[in-house]
């Protein structure tokens, strides 16, 4: 099982190294990234492999959420089946 991390925010130093090792935290493991710098902001898309994560997949989204609230930063996750029948025509 996969799932897609959207990370959005005002660059600072660390942002994929943070947003890492909180995957890494419960055993998800970052498959693809890719990072844009705009400006100031910036953007990130993940693809993570969560197949043994240690936690509840929903557990891990609001923690996401709520650790980029704390670093000024909007993270999304979202389960990889959701995401590819939102883009399916």
């Amino acid at each position: 099982m996969k799932a897609v991390v959207s990370v959005l925010g005002k660059d600072s130093v660390g942002i994929l190294a943070k947003v890492s090792k909180e995957c890494a935290d419960v055993n998800a493991n970052v498959l693809e990234v890719s990072q844009n710098i705009m400006q100031e902001m910036f953007a990130m898309i993940m693809m993570i492999d969560i197949s043994h994560i240690n936690c509840d997949f929903k557990e891990f989204v609001d923690h996401m959420s709520a650790y980029g609230d704390q670093n000024n930063l909007k993270i999304h996750v979202m389960h990889e089946d959701i995401f590819n029948s939102m883009h399916r025509i």
